[in-house]
């Protein structure tokens, strides 16, 4: 006598709703209808831009050469790597030395510093400081002037490419 083949399921299986496809379909079917009508609007705003900007029928300005002059510089000083600079002078910072003035020229990569200090030994310690720093190079004392009680120096460095 042959056994009957027996098959047990153990996992219930529930049977999946035949609305919620439907919905999902006609969510699907919403979004791509109003992205469809969005690419429309998109498309039609740019024809008449171009339209727009066709009629105008304005020649480009003419640009001197000052002005290009003007804007080489602009790029130039923006493009310089300020943030070196700041932190090195931020770096021998001390607080015997009050700075006055710090004057970058970026067409010749140099900086020239001003500042008062308590002493000159303070000035001269400064000056040390900014030649440790990242960021600087030939870091020269340049002027000292000995006043009633400060003395005030400038100090000349190159930074940014040369450095």
């Amino acid at each position: 006598m042959a056994l009957a083949r027996l098959d047990l399921d153990f996992v219930a299986r529930r049977r999946a709703s035949p609305w919620v496809g439907r919905v999902l379909l006609a969510v699907a079917a919403t979004i791509c209808a109003d992205m469809a009508l969005q690419y429309h609007d998109l498309s039609q705003m740019l024809a008449d831009g171009r339209a727009n900007l066709a009629r105008s029928g304005r020649p480009a300005k003419a640009v001197s050469a000052e002005e290009v002059a003007a804007a080489r510089e602009t790029v130039q000083r923006l493009s310089q790597p300020w943030t070196r600079l700041f932190t090195a002078i931020e770096s021998a910072a001390s607080d015997k030395v009050a700075l006055t003035a710090i004057e970058p020229d970026p067409r010749t990569g140099t900086v020239k510093i001003t500042g008062d200090s308590k002493d000159y030994l303070a000035a001269l310690t400064y000056v040390l400081n900014l030649s440790r720093a990242d960021g600087l190079g030939s870091v020269q004392l340049v002027r000292h002037e000995q006043r009633r009680d400060s003395v005030g120096f400038t100090v000349s460095a190159t930074w940014g490419a040369r450095s």
